[in-house]
């Protein structure tokens, strides 16, 4: 990390984040140090982390949490974390969105992100299991009122998740009698063993139905998702199309990830940067 007194609080706090993760645990003197920051700053910050529930305050500084393979954050929990590379990684997903395309959204916040931005695309059906993505598009016409193009929302039903997605057999039938043309996928976690895994069981068995209805499996998920294993394992790497992810994820990854996929898209980069794999 370099030292910048021009930092906002959110790029601060990833920073300090993904020092945490990456050396197990930091000093409040050497955040202050490489923040170029007052120790207050570097504490507000690790008290606004540590309610977010993603490190623990010790004395002097701060160490991750360790989390079980079934915890299941919600959404508010999740929602205000990495919102830069959600936004970057929302930008570029959208670019892969046809006017009049058939596509399904999962639940999440990086999934939520994306969905305001395809509001204005013309002429969309949109499967969802999420009920916060499917009040991105009834807000939107709320506001404009009806209009010519709208997007037409399926919104499957289910038994509702922490994270606000909706599980079950009801949804799972409701999916496996759909078609469509690109699915968006948000993930807990995602690794080469592992594949793509969620801690909520339910949910694992829906994103399966969404990912065997789908002609092209594109994968959101910031590079913080890297390496985190749920308790259920819905899909392989080698099911999924594209992955569309931050700057952060590390070099090596990125190698590892291309063998698997057929592209990688690196959200937040120059074009020229963005990697792709043909398999």
């Amino acid at each position: 990390m370099s030292e910048n007194q021009n930092l906002l609080a959110e790029q601060r706090r990833t920073l300090i984040l993904d020092e945490v993760r990456r050396r197990g645990g930091v000093r409040v003197n050497e955040l202050t140090r490489k923040l170029g920051v007052s120790d207050m700053t570097v504490r507000r910050d690790l008290d606004a982390l540590a309610r977010q529930g993603v490190l623990e305050k010790v004395h002097g500084g701060a160490v991750p949490v360790v989390e079980a393979s079934t915890h299941e954050p919600g959404f508010e929990a999740k929602s205000g974390l990495e919102l830069t590379a959600k936004e970057d990684i929302a930008r570029a997903a959208a670019e892969l969105v046809s006017p009049g395309a058939a596509i399904a959204l999962s639940g999440g916040t990086t999934t939520f992100a994306l969905a305001h931005r395809l509001v204005d695309v013309p002429d969309l059906t949109v499967v969802t299991n999420s009920v916060r993505v499917a009040d991105v598009f009834h807000a939107a016409q709320r506001t404009s009122g009806p209009r010519q193009g709208a997007a037409t929302v399926v919104l499957t039903g289910g038994v509702r998740t922490p994270s606000d997605s909706l599980v079950g057999p009801v949804a799972d039938q409701a999916i496996a009698a759909l078609h469509f043309d690109l699915l968006f996928l948000g993930v807990h976690g995602i690794s080469a063993e592992a594949g793509l895994s969620t801690p909520n069981l339910a949910e694992a068995e829906t994103n399966r139905r969404l990912v065997q209805s789908a002609r092209r499996v594109v994968v959101i998920a910031d590079h913080t998702k890297w390496g985190t294993v749920g308790l259920s394992s819905f899909a392989s790497l080698d099911q999924v199309d594209t992955l569309v992810t931050d700057s952060g994820l590390p070099g090596e990854v990125r190698v590892e990830v291309s063998e698997h996929l057929r592209h990688l898209v690196v959200a937040g980069e120059p074009e020229n940067t963005a990697e792709s794999a043909e398999m």
